[in-house]
């Protein structure tokens, strides 16, 4: 699918360079790289194309990703894609399903959770914190403020030396805000493709479709969630308010290519259907399991 993304990309725009593009990122040596070659060579010819690869000789790739111009990185070290998130990358933990399901070759199909995902963590924070009760009150009150404003506060020493040769250090505090989650950056990427389809008046036959799979109540909290996307001046093709519900069900019937959420029931539920799932190791939901705290061990 995403190759044919890239077929009809160079169709409608023969000069344009704003394709899908894939880098082959390990921390094996060089020494292996014939072997890689030849395994991809070998799958290229039937629905694989990789022209770049980086590999850095047991040293972990994350620091590359930035001159690689990365939109996604896709890993099975969560370690590796944690480190990518701090970096600011858009980036999640691989999960393949046991089962193979039939997915679409000519249509692009990707699945996104909303809170912790596309959106900062403020209403997941609210809803572990303080209930669905006072989540709901919450959203309705601020229905028609994006998600979320999130401040983080950066710490950093400064020394000076004042007569007599003493020495007084001073602590900097810089605040930095941000509206949104790790996959936002991604979802942007996808939607400047959708709209160079739009542009030649292909919207009906696009090749990508995206899809917004969400835990939360349409009635109660879906509305802040589309102003938000709509503030940003993004689309989702597709909203799905479940309440609650399981989401494997529903991403059996969607099919996507891939689906990424933040908590792991999530993704397993998913992936016992056949869906191809990606943790974002991300927000307050990493601390819960099922909507019980995880205990954390008791420091000596």
């Amino acid at each position: 699918a995403l190759m044919n993304v890239n077929t009809r990309l160079r169709e409608l725009y023969p000069d344009s360079e704003e394709l899908f593009d894939i880098v082959l990122m390990t921390n094996n040596h060089a020494q292996v790289g014939v072997r890689l070659i030849n395994s991809i060579n070998h799958y290229g010819t039937l629905r694989l194309t990789i022209e770049r690869f980086c590999m850095t000789g047991g040293k972990s790739p994350i620091g590359y990703l930035k001159a690689y111009m990365t939109n996604l990185y896709l890993s099975k070290d969560s370690e590796k894609v944690t480190d990518a998130i701090e970096e600011g990358i858009a980036a999640a933990t691989m999960f393949m399903p046991e089962k193979e399901s039939d997915l679409s070759s000519t249509q692009l199909r990707v699945a996104f959770d909303g809170d912790a995902v596309l959106f900062s963590d403020e209403s997941e924070i609210i809803v572990k914190q303080h209930g669905l009760d006072t989540f709901f009150e919450h959203e309705k009150e601020f229905e028609n403020k994006p998600l979320a404003q999130v401040k983080k506060n950066f710490h950093l020493h400064a020394t000076s030396l004042i007569p007599d040769n003493k020495e007084i250090t001073y602590l900097l505090i810089i605040t930095q805000t941000t509206s949104q989650g790790p996959l936002k950056c991604f979802l942007e990427a996808l939607g400047k493709l959708q709209r160079k389809f739009y542009a030649k008046n292909e919207r009906m036959s696009c090749p990508i479709r995206t899809f917004l799979v969400t835990a939360r109540s349409a009635a109660s909290s879906g509305a802040r969630v589309l102003k938000t996307l709509r503030s940003w001046g993004l689309e989702i093709d597709e909203a799905l308010f479940l309440a609650g519900a399981p989401k494997g069900p529903l991403l059996e019937k969607i099919r996507p290519h891939i689906f990424f959420d933040d908590q792991m029931f999530h993704i397993e539920g998913a992936k016992e259907l056949g869906t191809i799932s990606a943790h974002v190791p991300y927000g307050i939901g990493q601390k819960y399991n099922k909507g019980k705290l995880i205990e954390q061990p008791k420091k000596k």
